[in-house]
């Protein structure tokens, strides 16, 4: 990802004027011909002329507009393709609200959602590198917490020298984070056909106070989950120097008796764990279910494993990995009887175009009993109605990839300014605003005048998504901006700044 100037550059000969963050940081682009009178060539105007910066974000395509949807934002973790990556928020049009660009080309953001932390609503994500001494799909970096207005308060890293791994990291009501760290241990693999000196990787839960830091709880796969239980070959060829994944954990969380419930993608088996002594109350799918597992339940190579309101669970059915076990990818709803040892199909959640996902994805439900849809390697994303009606449907681009997407309602109050782009056209002063992050801005005001404590004449219009363009009449020597709520209630202003013809 190449860094971008901030400088604008217009057609038609027009001066461009972009101040991004409130005043911070304007440059000024004059694209007149070259003295010698020769046409300098022309550079397409950016995406957002209000910040250019962000200009690269990934198109989010909405292929179903939305109908009867719940309220809420669209989050995605795009970390593929040749756009900007990073934890990036949309509204249901596809349209940004807000996003945070990585900190360099080698850093990746994944699993962005939101959460509560102390009784408030906090954005929260993974960030590192993935790949590595690990393997494929294995994370090394820490989690970051944000609270409304996009500051951090905190950063969970794993206890000791581990890194933390990116599939999952969940704050629970007391304050404690639960994530997975994988470890390589020396392994003897011979009973596989593989060497005696062999190095596995070991799926660690960490349960972690989130204030001090400190380790609560922690679980080893190695400790309770036999090598026999996986349907993972082990690394051979160019790769046979790596660890053997057998385990493969993707997905951690609290069921309703405050016991740990997880995915194992390699054995294909969704487990209880005691949260206290860390025994496996119960196996579901896989070699050694402790259930009865109906056909249509069958589940393989899965993702996101969890409870939900009405007592039954759910998985994100991959159907494909390192083989092909399904046609596509599903959301998939089973009952789960502990008396009668048995598990029955109760719903599934297929896409349209029959998607099939062999890395990733994320299946949740939402406050009405709908459900929303990541389908992972396929940069899709679905919300659907509680009978499996579609009510939402797109994607980013298509060499792009969200490891998950998630909805939520959220409420965002940045502590920077809004940013204003402007220039000049046909004796008119265009003025391009945005504010990223900001959730409540319904119109824009755009005033100018001849000194900046001096902005007599006004404009205003309704916000159009994440940039709104306003024209000001005339050539006024300043312009600012307002950012306003649906009452008329200024929630911030921009700098003053000088248009220059």
């Amino acid at each position: 990802m190449t860094s971008r100037r901030n400088v604008l550059l217009g057609a038609g000969g027009a001066v461009v004027l972009t101040v991004a963050g409130g005043g911070a940081g304007y440059a000024i682009a004059n694209t007149d011909g070259a003295k010698t009178g020769t046409t300098a060539p022309q550079a397409a105007p950016p995406k957002y002329r209000s910040r250019p910066d962000l200009s690269a974000l990934p198109d989010v395509t909405i292929t179903t507009p939305a109908t009867g949807t719940t309220p809420g934002c669209i989050f995605l973790s795009p970390a593929s393709g040749t756009s900007l990556w990073g934890p990036l928020m949309v509204d249901e049009k596809g349209s940004p609200v807000w996003f945070r660009k990585v900190p360099d080309p080698a850093t990746v953001a994944i699993d962005f959602k939101t959460q509560q932390y102390l009784n408030k609503p906090v954005l929260t994500w993974w960030e590192g590198t993935i790949g590595g001494t690990g393997g494929q799909g294995v994370g090394q970096g820490e989690f970051v917490i944000a609270d409304s207005s996009y500051r951090e308060i905190t950063r969970v890293r794993a206890f000791g020298s581990e890194q933390a791994d990116q599939h999952d990291f969940v704050i629970t009501p007391a304050g404690t984070a639960l994530f997975w760290v994988y470890n390589p241990i020396p392994y003897d693999l011979t009973s596989l056909g593989g060497p005696a000196d062999g190095v596995l990787h070991d799926g660690v839960i960490q349960e972690i106070d989130i204030r001090t830091g400190k380790r609560l709880f922690e679980w080893h796969a190695s400790e309770h989950v036999g090598l026999d239980e996986s349907y993972a070959p082990l690394p051979t060829g160019d790769s046979a120097h790596l660890p053997y994944d057998y385990f493969h954990a993707n997905s951690v969380g609290l069921d309703t008796d405050g016991n740990i419930i997880i995915s194992s993608r390699h054995t294909w088996t969704a487990y209880k764990i005691n949260r206290t002594s860390g025994d496996v109350i119960w196996r579901i799918g896989g070699k050694k279910s402790s259930f009865a597992v109906d056909e249509r339940a069958a589940f393989a190579w899965q993702h996101d494993f969890r409870r939900r309101r009405d007592g039954t669970y759910s998985v994100f059915d991959n159907g494909a990995g390192v083989t092909t076990v399904h046609e596509q990818s599903r959301g998939l709803v089973f009952k789960v009887d502990e008396q009668a040892r048995t598990v029955t199909f109760a719903q599934e959640f297929l896409h349209p175009q029959k998607l099939l996902a062999p890395t990733q994805g994320s299946f949740r439900e939402l406050p009405d009993g709908g459900s929303f849809i990541g389908w992972g390697q396929m940069p899709w994303f679905t919300e659907y109605a509680p009978d499996g009606t579609v009510r939402l449907d797109g994607h980013i681009p298509l060499n792009n990839q969200s490891y998950r997407a998630y909805k939520a309602e959220w409420t965002g109050t940045p502590l920077d300014q809004p940013a204003l782009g402007v220039r000049t056209e046909s004796g008119n002063v265009l003025v391009n605003a945005s504010w990223n992050g900001a959730t409540a801005v319904s119109r824009w005001r755009a005033r100018g005048g001849t000194q900046p404590g001096a902005l007599n004449q006004s404009v205003e219009t309704p916000r159009t998504g994440f940039e709104t363009e306003l024209t000001l009449p005339g050539t006024p020597e300043y312009v600012a901006v307002d950012a306003l709520d649906a009452t008329g209630k200024v929630l911030g202003t921009s700098s003053a700044v000088p248009v220059r013809v």
